[in-house]
């Protein structure tokens, strides 16, 4: 009998086995750090969520003034705004599974320096040309962070104090958007040192120092058990897709949509296509060979000159993540509700500016009702998802936000030439309601992702967050746009964006009851 143990003892285990036993013990140390994570990790990695959402608003305050000062022409500013979403887009599925393979504690890092560094560069641009090429580099090292934040919340934390940082990150991406439009029209007002529009930029300067200098301390390093090979055909496929699908919605509207657009939206669509039919062979390869018993050392060739057997190719996105209902129904109702959200303020800026004639201040003033009703909500998330459940949680906030909108349509129609203040009803509800909404609807869909594919995951809730948002900016331009005066257009607008809100409580039926965490 101690002869059979100590053989099976001492036989080499399967690729599997070892594959069952990482995941284990990565799990058990994804608990074992949720249980201890470092006091300081919240404000760190929170900081750089602020300073991305700060960073998408912010700009539309200051191009008045640096199209003056840099002499910029209108291409030049749609490129100043659209040049950072563009590359933020493209980046965040390739950024997440660098972070599952290389750590990341460390590509948050790498995102958060070159993200200071390319705020430097866009503050202290001396052409527009400069200034674009600094928005993409922002983009970029912002797609860097994105996935890390989820990722390491998801891993870092479980539990009530999982849905306690979650809530936090839906706090602090609202207040980045909802106050973005304020905080730059004040920066600009004030004038500090006269750097004028540019310290909408260099306040990023000390903030990010500060965040980088404490990484190391307060983050906890993590990365999938394996370190799976990375997928160059992926890579170049995801990035010419998303680019094809997000450039022509971000410069069609402003274009009249000529026929380039069509073309790329037609070419998008066959790349992610390609996408995901390579995925998921990749996908399949990949499940085959972690299956695949390895009873010799020479069943598998050795990397030169490390002696170790090669890391598989792992797919950037696990076709495996969609069998999950609350990943794929999570999915569709992120889509659902970022697709109303930029458009929103995009629409709403434009009415307070354009049809009511306020400057960027004023019009950031305005904000602060929805801002009221979002604070309120999204410091009680966490308690009302505890008792309610994320399914709940967002159908009651859905529900509020189409009440809301629906009260600022006829606000639009009825109070047309009153006070501009007729309208902080409706945007105090719509508020209540995103606070209701936004961390739920990201915590449902990554709550039963296993650790090892956590960063994957986040790489396509953040994906599904900036490629809604671009298609709803496009379409709700198509109904602002074909409207008739700023009254009607408003209007119509925010009809259309109630009957979006009720989609998205009539997709929360497809959640799961309960979801099954890890």
């Amino acid at each position: 009998m101690s002869t059979s143990v100590d053989a099976r003892r001492s036989a080499p285990p399967t690729s599997a086995t070892s594959a069952a036993t990482a995941a284990t013990a990565a799990t058990a140390a994804t608990a074992a750090t949720a249980a201890t994570a470092p006091r300081g990790l919240l404000p760190v990695i929170l900081t750089a969520t602020f300073m991305t959402a700060l960073d998408v608003f912010v700009v539309n305050v200051a191009v008045p003034s640096l199209q003056a000062d840099l002499g910029a022409g209108p291409a030049a500013v749609q490129w100043v705004m659209a040049g950072f979403s563009l590359a933020l887009a493209a980046g965040l599925v390739t950024a997440g599974r660098l972070g599952d393979r290389y750590g990341r504690r460390r590509v948050f890092a790498l995102g958060l320096a070159l993200f200071t560094l390319a705020s430097a560069a866009c503050g202290l641009a001396p052409t527009a040309g400069a200034l674009v090429g600094s928005r993409v580099a922002q983009g970029l090292a912002a797609a860097l962070m994105g996935p890390q934040v989820l990722a390491i919340l998801r891993t870092a934390f479980s539990g009530a104090a999982q849905a306690r940082a979650f809530a936090r990150y839906g706090l602090t991406m609202g207040v980045g958007a909802v106050f973005g439009q304020l905080i730059g029209g004040l920066l600009i007002r004030a004038d500090l040192l006269g750097l004028g529009w540019r310290s909408c930029f260099l306040i990023n300067l000390p903030i990010g120092l500060v965040a980088l200098a404490l990484v190391r301390r307060c983050l906890p390093e993590s990365r999938a058990p394996q370190r799976p090979g990375l997928d160059p055909v992926g890579v170049l496929l995801v990035t010419l897709g998303l680019t094809a699908l997000v450039l022509p919605l971000i410069q069609g509207p402003g274009l009249d949509w000529p026929l380039w657009t069509g073309l790329c939206l037609t070419a998008s669509l066959v790349l992610l296509a390609a996408f995901a039919v390579h995925q998921h062979r990749t996908t399949g390869t990949a499940v085959r060979a972690a299956a695949a018993p390895r009873t010799t050392a020479t069943s598998a060739p050795t990397a030169p000159g490390t002696g170790t057997a090669p890391a598989p190719t792992a797919p950037l996105v696990d076709t495996r993540l969609f069998r999950s209902r609350a990943f794929s129904a999570g999915l569709l109702a992120q889509l659902a509700f970022w697709l109303g959200q930029a458009s929103f303020f995009l629409v709403l800026a434009l009415h307070l500016q354009l049809g009511r004639g306020l400057d960027a201040l004023g019009a950031g003033l305005v904000f602060t009702a929805i801002g009221l009703g979002y604070l309120i909500t999204s410091n009680t998330t966490h308690r009302v998802t505890a008792r309610l459940g994320e399914p709940r949680t967002i159908t009651v906030g859905g529900l509020l936000m189409a009440a809301g909108l629906g009260l600022l349509a006829l606000t639009a129609y009825g109070a047309a030439d009153g006070s501009v203040w007729w309208l902080a009803p409706g945007l105090f509800v719509d508020g209540l309601g995103m606070g209701l909404v936004i961390a739920p609807v990201t915590t449902v869909a990554l709550a039963a992702v296993e650790p090892g594919l956590a960063g994957s995951a986040a790489g396509v809730v953040s994906t599904v967050q900036q490629v809604g948002g671009a298609v709803g900016v496009a379409l709700i331009g198509l109904v602002y746009y074909g409207a008739g005066d700023a009254t009607a257009a408003f209007g119509r607008s925010v009809t259309a964006l109630a009957v979006l809100e009720l989609v998205l409580v009539g997709l929360v039926r497809l959640l799961p009851r309960t979801t099954r965490r890890p």
